[in-house]
């Protein structure tokens, strides 16, 4: 059964992928493409693609000092695009209850999050490219710095589950005249919230997750050290850990 979902999970995320790409070339709004589709491929642990490969390259240019931003930019895809008219039955904006469909339960609606910005974007149907989806007036209510939709519940816990690790430097070495360790670090931690907000906190050398390389003998002795990097970490939607970890 498991098998079952794990497969249906990736082709859900391929097709949808497939029709939030390929019509980039048809639509104005060109960042929330690339936001979309990181979203979608992380949650399906990546899956080997065209488009999967271009958004794990943006997910990591993200995180490529300088300077270090949000690998997942939430706000940037508008999930919970909000029109004065029925909707057409291929609307992209309900992609979520898609994705999530497997879990053999029925999906609430989408609730909209407060204190909403309201943005003009043009954008185009899928299926007619000479007809306008959206006019003057007829706007997307974008949230600023956070999902648009209501993202607490645990099926969007791999949005909060990326940890990005910016080891700014972290220094040991042993001082030549009395002989003391000296060690000093700055490092910060990223995190999303609830609502797939990004916030940054001071992090230290012993939080750093077993899978990142460099300080491995922080606190043994004193061995002269100099290490910096930015190290990024996430679970898929079923739980499978990835990282990516970049030196410099």
């Amino acid at each position: 059964m498991l098998c079952s979902i794990r497969t249906y999970t990736l082709l859900a995320v391929l097709a949808l992928l497939g029709l939030f790409i390929g019509a980039a070339n048809r639509v104005q709004a060109q960042t929330y493409q690339i936001d979309c589709a990181i979203l979608l491929c992380l949650s399906g642990g990546w899956p080997a693609s065209v488009p999967c490969a271009r958004a794990r390259t943006e997910f990591i240019r993200r995180i490529t000092p300088w300077p270090v931003e949000p690998p997942l930019q939430i706000w940037r895809c508008p999930m919970g695009a909000s029109y004065r008219s029925i909707a057409p039955p291929n609307d992209p904006s309900r992609f979520y209850d898609i994705l999530f469909s497997g879990q053999n339960r029925p999906r609430p609606q989408s609730t909209p999050a407060t204190e909403h910005i309201t943005t003009e974007v043009t954008i185009l149907k899928l299926d007619d490219p000479d007809t306008r989806l959206l006019t003057k007036g007829l706007a997307f209510q974008l949230v600023q710095d956070r999902a648009d939709i209501d993202i607490s519940g645990p099926e969007f816990n791999f949005v909060r589950s990326i940890r990005v690790y910016d080891v700014r430097y972290a220094r040991q070495h042993e001082s030549g005249r009395d002989g003391d360790c000296n060690r000093s670090a700055t490092i910060s931690l990223g995190t999303y919230g609830t609502q797939g907000d990004f916030s940054w906190a001071r992090s230290d050398p012993t939080a750093l997750p077993d899978a990142h390389t460099g300080l491995e003998r922080w606190g043994s002795n004193c061995p002269s050290i100099y290490h910096r990097s930015v190290f990024v970490d996430w679970r898929d939607y079923e739980g499978r850990y990835g990282f990516e970890q970049i030196n410099y």
